[in-house]
């Protein structure tokens, strides 16, 4: 038995050994750093079973007739909050395929949510105010995180081996606004840098 707990105990150990943090740099076609870049890596070894749970709220403010955060990245099965701060109704809706969904007008420090089931993208606007826009990325792997000014993240405890790397963003030019890219994680901290054009006109579907 001792044996058995001990051979359990270094495979554990051997597990952890083998994950390393991943930084991700996100840029512009000139170089700068981009802001609200979604980035996720998926690992061939797969993802682990258990609910995937990220730091920040799941919550898409409306305020000054706009939505805050501009983008949100939420866990597949994650439940958002959609609190209204401005003294007008609002009527919050997404047409995106898989994630459409409507709020009905409610009005100021009143709250409705939302269950996301499919990963990919809803494109939030407003019934009553159309200037309103903005994005849920609904993943569907616990390494994912959005990228502040800096353009930078550092992804923990990515599993060592083959993965596939991918970028979002509403206003990077490809297929569903999306790249990605191959790559190999190691044990030793990493480092990826993603260079995209981020001038297309931002998707609202």
């Amino acid at each position: 038995m001792r044996l058995l707990i001990a051979l359990l105990m270094m495979t554990a150990l051997a597990t952890t050994a083998r994950a390393g943090d991943l930084t991700v740099s996100v840029r512009d076609a000139a170089g700068r750093p981009v802001r609200d870049a979604v980035v996720t890596v998926h690992p061939a070894s797969g993802i682990p079973a258990e609910p995937i749970r990220f730091a920040w709220p799941l919550r898409m403010t409306q305020q000054d007739i706009q939505f805050d955060p501009y983008v949100l990245v939420v866990p597949v099965g994650g439940t958002v909050s959609f609190p209204n701060l401005d003294r007008v109704r609002h009527q919050v809706y997404s047409f995106s395929r898989g994630n459409r969904f409507e709020l009905e007008l409610y009005g100021r420090d009143e709250t409705r949510s939302h269950t996301f089931r499919t990963a990919g993208v809803a494109a939030l606007g407003c019934n009553i105010h159309d200037q309103m826009l903005a994005y849920i990325r609904v993943v569907d792997t616990p390494w994912a995180m959005k990228t502040p000014v800096s353009g930078d993240v550092v992804l923990r405890g990515v599993p060592a081996g083959a993965a596939t790397l991918k970028i979002w963003h509403p206003r990077l030019a490809g297929r569903g606004n999306e790249v990605s890219r191959a790559i190999t994680v190691s044990a030793a901290a990493g480092r990826q840098t993603i260079s995209g054009d981020f001038s297309a006109r931002a998707a609202v579907r």
